[in-house]
């Protein structure tokens, strides 16, 4: 698949968990793959192809999202919601041409985020019983510094609860699709909250699109 950008390691994870929950004996094996630098345009001296270039890198992630039946560790996939927002089409993704592909990417994502991510976060919360100051772990894509500031601002999240994105930002950088799974890689391996943890993984993208997985550690 093609052109989900930074929103695709989410949206995988919710699909391949649709999968097993399908065939609960197998294992879906997620691949996201980047390879943004080939889409710089030398001769475009925009602000939007220069800034582009220096925040979109290039890498890779893979997961297992395992059946129940398989009794692998690692956390539960409760539920998944994808959110679509009308109108947004012009706020990230690509114009192609006969000279590749040129970035589309809005100023105004931070402030959609605002205006749109708490909402959507405690509304999807409350179908499954819960509420904000349930969750106990939070995943969340490394789109920037101004987007990891809007998503913070727009779910009330402070005193470092948002560390292990800054800290794979400063570490990799935005890896696009791949972002998400590496900040996930990070909390399991170094921030494993205690087994019942509410836990909720969420990454936004071109479209513009938010998917929202709530997890049980």
């Amino acid at each position: 698949m093609f052109g989900l950008g930074c929103v695709a390691g989410a949206a995988g994870i919710a699909r391949a968990a649709d999968y097993v929950r399908a065939y609960p004996d197998q294992v879906a094996v997620l691949l996201a793959v980047e390879l943004c630098s080939l889409t710089l345009q030398r001769e475009d001296l925009s602000v939007v192809n220069l800034l582009s270039s220096g925040l979109f890198g290039d890498g890779a992630a893979a997961v297992l999202i395992a059946g129940d039946e398989c009794g692998l560790p690692g956390p539960r996939i409760l539920a998944t919601r994808s959110v679509f927002y009308p109108e947004t089409e012009e706020m990230m993704g690509w114009d192609v041409s006969e000279n590749g592909f040129r970035i589309v990417l809005s100023p105004q994502v931070p402030d959609l985020i605002q205006r749109k991510l708490g909402h959507d976060v405690d509304s999807f919360l409350a179908e499954l019983g819960h509420e904000h100051s349930d969750v106990g772990s939070w995943v969340l894509h490394t789109g920037g510094p101004k987007v990891l500031q809007a998503t913070a601002a727009a779910l009330g999240l402070e005193n470092g609860q948002l560390s292990a994105s800054w800290d794979c930002l400063k570490r990799t950088g935005n890896l696009s699709s791949a972002s998400v799974l590496v900040v996930l890689e990070e909390v399991m391996k170094n921030r494993r909250p205690a087994p019942g943890t509410l836990g909720l993984l969420a990454a936004m993208g071109p479209g513009f699109c938010s998917e929202l997985v709530a997890l049980e550690w």
